[in-house]
């Protein structure tokens, strides 16, 4: 029995589903490792260089054949440059996400790319045998009737360029947007309409779209939507609790320089996750566990239903079958 057989009725027998076989189709002779870190909040954060420091230094150990930032990573300013420097420490590719907060302060999203370096605001590219696409969530919704806060919208013009690169996609994708696509609670306003999308993507027989990855919401969950793996990566360093639940949680110093602290509930050790795609269709997620700085959510009363999903400071471990 040659491979392609045994593949065959081995997934039909399990009824996992396996990178299908077509005329189209290249699936990966190879596997695909990546580092992920989200949200780190470098303005909020008093020890943002030291947590950077940490995953990078973990990462030139383990040497995965890329890294990539999910957003809320730092405001484009000079005085932000030894931040930079950290990042740039890791020698192999590094790609950004821009998030909600990287444009405070009046800063634009293309100052961020220039300042980040990043390849521009929306973008694709390939990696052995793996096709990533990084949309950017920040754009307005012209509409009256938008709810408030921060821009997380796709506009028309994105989402066109968004189907013609799924068109032109010959391998397993993943997609990588800072607000989540599968969270009606502060995710993509049009979210539902990018799930379509990508679902489309997916019709006669191809299963292109495999994975997207999100942050943005600072908590540990997974969803499978119509054949589609969404999901969340933590935060690197906290979740936003407000003015309801401030509690001191470092010296009065570090209170004083980083007056914002206070409003969240830090996480004492940095959050990152490593990604490994193999193609045979398993995607393995290695994620990082610690404690919470000072008081839990729980033990100052936060309604936890209004989050929906969990306040943990966690990234799960996952195995996930395409």
């Amino acid at each position: 029995m040659d491979r392609k057989e045994f593949l065959t009725k081995t997934s039909l027998a399990s009824g996992a589903l396996l990178f299908p076989r077509y005329p189209e189709w290249k699936p990966s002779r190879k596997k695909i490792r990546f580092g992920v870190i989200a949200d780190l909040h470098h303005d909020i954060m008093h020890d943002g260089p030291e947590r950077l420091s940490a995953f990078i230094n973990k990462m030139k150990d383990e040497s995965p054949d890329f890294i990539i930032q999910m957003g809320d990573f730092c405001y484009p300013k000079k005085e932000n440059q030894p931040l930079m420097d950290i990042w740039n420490q890791f020698k192999g590719p590094s790609y950004h996400v821009i998030g909600n907060h990287d444009t405070d302060g009046g800063h634009t999203r293309e100052q961020v790319v220039a300042f980040w370096k990043a390849k521009g605001r929306y973008y694709s590219f390939d990696a052995n045998g793996f096709h990533f696409i990084i949309l950017d969530g920040n754009e307005h919704n012209e509409s009256k009737s938008r709810p408030p806060g921060y821009a997380r919208f796709i506009s028309l013009t994105q989402l066109e360029w968004l189907k013609k690169d799924l068109e032109n996609a010959t391998t397993p994708t993943i997609v990588c947007c800072h607000q989540g696509l599968d969270n009606d609670a502060g995710g993509l306003e049009n979210g539902t309409l990018l799930r379509y999308t990508l679902e489309q993507a997916n019709q006669g027989n191809k299963q292109k779209v495999i994975m997207v990855l999100s942050g943005h919401h600072h908590q540990d969950y997974y969803n499978y939507i119509n054949g589609i793996h969404y999901v969340q990566i933590n935060s690197a360093s906290y979740q936003w609790l407000g003015d309801e639940y401030k509690e001191i949680r470092y010296s009065e110093a570090v209170d004083k320089a980083h007056p914002a602290i206070k409003y969240t509930v830090p996480y004492k050790d940095p959050l990152w996750a490593t990604i490994e795609i193999t193609d045979n269709g398993v995607i393995t997620i290695k994620g990082k566990k610690t404690v919470f700085v000072g008081s839990s959510p729980e033990m100052l009363g936060v309604k936890l239903v209004e989050y929906i999903y969990p306040i943990v400071p966690v990234i799960s471990d996952r195995t996930l079958k395409v």
